[in-house]
């Protein structure tokens, strides 16, 4: 009997692995963690990246990804990791693959992992830093926000999989302000830093949560836009998690 043969490439250990910010904009924020995945996939292999691969009889690049917006989320601040077979800049990396992406997938930076802060990926996204535009009377919001902030939990239901789940959607939010849009009395910017827990509490809970202790809920769907997200102080500094400085990508609302 001829012995089964894996399919696929063939097994490549990374000898480097880069790590990539991207930014989900316009239309493509309605693209989901999934789409986005094969589209990466598509363009990994449109640009010639040298990937290295898993080994078994189902090789798959090696790709780490870590911290998904939800769909109909955007972000400026998306993270994943590649290993490579051979050793390339990061900055080439960077542009073959901007070069091949769907407009709205855009890939900001590549950075060495050598180069990056210590420990995994997944261990420097401790919390992210939302904007929230409400279509609302931004004294409305911010009545609504100062009570969400002075209870202690707030439990909100969330249709998961298995069925409705509970999570206190307050415990997380470190900081949280309410800023008016100039010109607009009837538009609101709610800014959260939100700590990064299980199960993830999103912009949407927090919405939630709001009218849940506050009636408060604004006449059109919330845009919402991942700013930042990395490591995070107690006075709610979000840094950059690409970086070994310690400089600040984004400061906690309440420091506008």
């Amino acid at each position: 009997m001829a012995r089964r043969q894996p399919e696929g490439p063939a097994h490549v250990a990374p000898v480097q692995r880069i790590r990539l910010e991207y930014a989900k904009r316009g239309r493509l924020r309605f693209c989901s963690h999934r789409d986005f995945a094969r589209a990466f996939e598509r363009s990994l292999r449109r640009a010639e990246i040298p990937m290295a691969y898993s080994a078994g009889f189902h090789p798959h690049p090696r790709i780490s990804y870590v911290g998904a917006a939800p769909t109909g989320v955007g972000s400026e601040a998306e993270y994943l990791e590649i290993g490579l077979a051979r050793r390339c800049e990061p900055e080439t990396i960077r542009a073959a693959l901007d070069a091949v992406l769907p407009e709205g997938l855009d890939l900001l930076r590549a950075v060495d992992v050598e180069d990056c802060p210590p420990g995994s990926l997944a261990e420097q996204m401790q919390a992210s830093l939302w904007q929230l535009e409400l279509a609302a009377d931004p004294a409305v919001a911010a009545t609504a926000l100062a009570q969400l902030l002075a209870s202690e939990s707030v439990l909100v239901d969330r249709l998961a999989k298995d069925g409705v789940r509970s999570l206190d959607a307050r415990a997380p939010i470190i900081a949280a302000e309410v800023s008016a849009v100039p010109g607009n009395d009837t538009r609101a910017i709610l800014r959260l830093v939100v700590r990064q827990v299980t199960p993830t509490v999103r912009p949407d809970d927090v919405l939630a949560a709001l009218r849940a202790v506050a009636g408060f809920a604004p006449s059109q769907p919330a845009r919402a836009t991942r700013l930042a997200q990395g490591p995070v102080d107690d006075a709610g500094v979000v840094t950059d998690p690409l970086r070994t400085t310690e400089l600040p990508v984004n400061r906690a609302a309440t420091e506008h």
